[in-house]
């Protein structure tokens, strides 16, 4: 069995086998949480910003939409896997140093729950390096984890706020909207946003070619997102309280990172561009192409016009020529730039035979296909 596709097993079956564990833990801690009517409609209200909220992380990841499966698993991951683990880790930690719900917020809980979201983004980079491409890559994914725990995270809140089992006041549907006010309207994304700083050293490991800034980079990021994930829960203990620290601080940063993210995905069409350029220049594709490779309004014009002169298979053979030159393209930068995957020869055949299978299908006036060889220098 090739070494990759070890890798590939490896990855599935720990994150699909700790999915289910978690997703046992938390149907425990629900059953244990009682009230099912309340668990339900705070289960509805906790979904309706992750739509929105997934869906912007989707059009960030438009340049190269990452596999829907691997986004699947970090939405999974962080509702299930992080929750539990979470939970369960910070249990633990009150057995050995009992503190009070303040202390355990601003100390504990940051650590328990950056580092079981983290988690995902380590094991993606140690199994599926191959699907990161940068930093943009590593947010979309801390995105995924952040979502997925902050859904089950506030239909918990939701639900002890709505009981009054909170702590902080008699319940009902005052609090109940309160509660959803903070969690799900004023801070979406917070946990993505926490977790974001992970993805990021994770993203610029990726894309190093220092065997110091691989190592570094990732444990940055963590350090980093614990560290703002411990300032926000610790806003309301302030003296500037939590609107001050969330409008002075948290709202800005937020704004930071997401004209960062923005401009990675803007730097994204630029690094495809010129990586086809290249390629087109080996030989690997018609440098007429790179076109409607790298313009996200022409991939959308192409297929449409396939779709109106062939049909429905004519359409999915433009998608596929497209999303494999994509493939082609970002992995091509990174062999320019000497941190491809080892196995980046046979990963690019393979993006040249999809590239070519497609055509072959296609109606429209293309040129045929280059025949040429992957570049196998670095």
């Amino acid at each position: 069995m090739p070494l990759r596709h070890r890798d590939n097993v490896a990855f599935t079956v720990v994150v699909w086998s700790l999915v289910g564990l978690g997703a046992l833990g938390v149907l425990l801690v629900m059953a244990l949480a009682g009230a099912p009517r309340t668990l339900l409609v705070a289960a509805a209200l906790a979904a309706l910003p992750v739509g929105p909220v997934v869906a912007t992380y989707l059009w960030l990841d438009r340049y190269e939409p990452e596999p829907r499966g691997l986004l699947v698993a970090g939405l999974l991951w962080g509702a299930v896997v992080a929750t539990s683990a979470s939970v369960v880790l910070g249990g633990l930690g009150g057995l050995v140093a009992p503190m009070d719900r303040t202390t355990s917020a601003v100390l504990v809980a940051p650590v328990t729950e950056e580092a079981t979201k983290g988690l995902f983004l380590v094991l993606l980079l140690w199994w599926r390096r191959h699907e990161l491409d940068g930093v943009l890559d590593g947010i979309v994914y801390a995105g995924m984890v952040g979502v997925g725990f902050a859904f089950t995270e506030n239909i918990l809140y939701l639900a002890s706020s709505y009981d009054g089992s909170d702590g902080f006041g008699p319940g009902g549907v005052e609090a109940l909207t309160v509660t959803f006010v903070l969690r799900c309207v004023l801070s979406p994304f917070a946990h993505p946003f926490f977790t974001a700083f992970t993805g990021i050293g994770v993203g610029v490991a990726v894309g190093s070619r220092s065997t110091a800034v691989r190592v570094a980079a990732p444990l940055v990021g963590l350090a980093l997102a614990m560290g703002w994930h411990a300032l926000w829960n610790a806003s309301s203990t302030l003296p500037v309280g939590f609107f001050g620290t969330y409008a002075l601080l948290m709202f800005p940063a937020f704004l930071l990172l997401v004209a960062a993210a923005v401009w990675c995905r803007s730097a994204e069409r630029r690094v495809l561009a010129d990586a086809l350029q290249d390629a087109a220049r080996r030989g690997l594709l018609p440098a007429s192409d790179i076109p409607m490779i790298a313009d996200l309004r022409l991939r959308r014009r192409m297929r449409r016009d396939a779709r109106r002169g062939g049909g429905v298979r004519a359409e999915r053979a433009v998608r596929e020529y497209q999303e494999a030159a994509v493939e082609l393209g970002f992995l091509h930068h990174r062999v320019l730039r000497g941190t491809a995957p080892d196995d980046f020869v046979p990963r690019g055949q393979v993006h040249l035979r999809r590239m070519n299978q497609a055509r072959s299908q296609l109606p429209l006036p293309f040129p045929s296909a280059p025949s040429a060889q992957v570049v196998t220098s670095r």
